[in-house]
């Protein structure tokens, strides 16, 4: 594929974006005209106040939200897949999702049974505990699969140890459930659903500020993402250090994973699909090219997504893993059959 169509192509990303974002805007269950919902975003006075509010206390940050955490996951799975040589490896493949669910957990499921108080009646210090919960448990997980990539020299080996904290996770988790109120299962449950609405007010400006600071750093590691696609003996050969390059790809989409699934619950599918769309559509595994169109990609999709999941005629909003799973699920089957026809 030559330059120029490559350059088109970003374009035609880039055009999606603003195109869906537009339409998140306009779109949802409360009908505003577009005329309105121009002028309540360039600060004019409307004298709809419901409408203002829904603008720009809704939808905005939600969108906003959603274009941040779909380009953060697009190249959290793009490094995922790249370090472990994996197509089917996702953000979540390293136990690091399960640990921000189990800082959660931690947190929502006992503090009834122990405060005596449901932290989902607390309001926004609430969210901010469960956020900070999140955070800490998703770092702490990290901490401990860098100790062991130090240890362990086989990218197999690490990627078990990954899903094996997973499992332990999940495991504590339900023993938590086992003892817990009803109403803080039933919070707890609802975050774990995932959600682009989940971010507002001061929180959104955080969470886009955090992500404007880690994407970049991965644009750093262009180089060696394509060393480390030759091959461990051929990228050691030209001189790379394996086990710090594999901790820096490792730490980068962590982070990556670690501040998304705080803010939104854990959003599945888009990680692992993205990356396989957009070298679908450019033909290549360049990291150069492939690296920026997993990030514009991602934010298209989440876009998209949430725009699906809050189309008007819908009460409310559907749970955005349900709409993620709807389009990366058939990815994922995509990538299966082209292995095994390959292989045949």
């Amino acid at each position: 594929m030559n330059r120029n169509t490559r350059i088109f192509l970003m374009l035609l990303l880039i055009v999606s974006i603003i195109v869906f974002l537009v339409l998140n805007l306009l779109l949802g269950t409360a009908r505003i005209p577009a005329g309105d919902v121009i002028d309540i975003l360039f600060g004019a006075k409307s004298d709809n106040r419901i409408w203002t509010n829904i603008v720009m206390k809704s939808r905005l940050p939600q969108s906003l939200t959603a274009m941040m955490a779909g380009a953060g996951l697009g190249v959290s799975g793009l490094l995922m897949q790249t370090v472990f040589r994996n197509p089917l490896a996702g953000p979540s493949v390293l136990g690091i999702s399960s640990g921000a669910s189990l800082g959660v957990a931690c947190v929502v499921l006992l503090s009834g049974s122990i405060g005596g108080v449901a932290l989902s009646k607390l309001g926004v210090v609430g969210e901010v505990t469960i956020t900070m919960s999140a955070i800490i448990g998703s770092l702490l997980i990290m901490a401990l699969i860098a100790f062991v990539a130090q240890k362990v020299r086989g990218n197999v080996t690490l990627l078990i140890m990954g899903v094996m904290i997973g499992y332990i996770a999940n495991a504590i988790i339900g023993v938590l459930k086992f003892f817990s109120a009803e109403e803080d299962i039933r919070a707890y449950v609802i975050w774990g659903l995932g959600s682009f609405s989940r971010v507002s007010g001061g929180q959104t400006w955080v969470f886009i500020v955090l992500m404007l600071i880690i994407l970049p750093s991965a644009f750093f590691l262009i180089k060696t993402l394509n060393l480390l696609l030759l091959g461990d003996s051929y990228a050691r050969n030209l001189g790379l250090n394996i086990k710090r390059a594999r901790l820096l790809v490792i730490g980068c989409s962590g982070i990556l994973v670690a501040v998304v699934t705080a803010y939104c619950g854990p959003i599945v599918f888009l990680g692992l699909a993205v990356p396989h769309i957009c070298r679908g559509l450019f033909h290549t595994s360049n990291h150069a090219a492939i690296l920026p169109a997993s990030l514009l990609g991602g934010a298209s999709l989440a876009l998209l997504c949430n725009l699906i999941a809050r189309l008007p005629g819908f009460e409310g909003a559907l749970p955005v893993n349900s709409v993620t799973a709807l389009v990366g699920a058939p990815v994922v089957m995509w990538v299966l059959f082209n292995k095994r026809k390959s292989e045949v």
